[in-house]
Formats: structure tokens, C-alpha cells, sequence
């Protein structure tokens, strides 16, 4: 069963399939009425769940008259690989690198299937050296599997 976050990021989702533009305005009262909870907790699922990495730019202003709007970043995907590849750079932590491949998915560039594979690649009990070794082991295995991707999209005539 989902916990309340998770339902409050897909509700947000939700939003943004019905919204083409790829901006989204919401006042934080009227959501935390929505879901019976603070409002402290919409902030909690923003702060998390719609991060750059995630590809989303929040921003808020407060008020009696306030709102948060929601950008969804759109950028080509070759684009999009490169400064995954470039902000992953010589070390990443396990809950930055599952964001990223999180974003993948959600960008369509991966499939349900190698979005597991990816993460059981990452997961810190298959990585089983200590840190800072881990993240910079988890940063090589990242971006060659990205670049992996680059190079099979430009082989098979994606536009990348």
C-alpha cells in the first residue's frame, strides 16, 4: 500500500498528463485539504520527490495569495544523457543515482525491466565496499551504462 507521499507525487503526476504545457500551479492549503495533512508534508513531497534531478524546477511563493508552481524540464534526450553523465560526475550516493534512473524511466529512455536491472547494479549490498569507494564505483557503473544507451540510440539511428 502507498504512504502518503507517494500518493501525493502521483496525484502531481497525474496533473502533469493532463497539463501539455509542462507547468503546473497548486496552492499548498488547498492540496494538504486534498489529502487531510499538513502542508508541512506537501512541502516534504516537493522537496523529495520533484528535485533538478528528477527534472522538475519548483518554485513557491508564500502568502495569502500563494502558490507553487512546477516546471517539468523538457530537453532532447542526448542532451538530457550528457549532463546526467556530467552531474553524476566522479561520485554519486545510492538515492541520487536511483533518482536519476527514476528519471530515465520516466522519460520513457528505459523500460520497467532495466529500470530493476539498473538498480540492483547500484544497490549499495552489490557494491559491497566501503565508502567514499562505493559512490565513486556506483558513479563508473552509472555512466557507462548511460553511455551504453547514447551509443545504442546513435547505432540504430535514434536522435541522439
Amino acid at each position: 500500500m502507498p504512504n502518503l507521499a507517494d500518493l501525493i507525487e502521483d496525484f502531481i503526476k497525474d496533473m502533469f498528463r493532463e497539463m501539455p504545457g509542462g507547468i503546473l500551479e497548486i496552492q499548498r492549503n488547498e492540496m494538504a485539504n486534498r489529502f487531510r495533512c499538513a502542508p508541512s508534508q506537501i512541502n516534504y513531497v516537493l522537496t523529495t520527490r520533484f528535485t533538478m534531478e528528477r527534472g522538475y524546477f519548483v518554485e513557491s511563493r508564500r502568502g495569502g495569495g500563494g502558490y507553487i508552481r512546477i516546471k517539468k524540464l523538457k530537453i532532447r534526450e542526448d542532451e538530457f544523457l550528457k549532463e546526467i553523465i556530467e552531474y553524476i560526475g566522479d561520485s554519486i550516493s545510492g538515492s541520487e543515482a536511483r533518482a536519476i534512473i527514476a528519471r530515465l524511466k520516466e522519460e520513457g529512455i528505459i523500460s520497467d525491466r532495466e529500470r530493476e536491472i539498473l538498480n540492483a547494479a547500484i544497490n549499495r549490498y552489490n557494491l559491497a565496499i566501503t565508502l567514499p569507494e562505493r559512490d565513486k564505483l556506483r558513479a563508473r557503473i552509472l555512466k557507462a551504462i548511460i553511455t551504453a544507451i547514447m551509443d545504442f540510440e546513435a547505432r540504430k539511428g535514434g536522435e541522439l
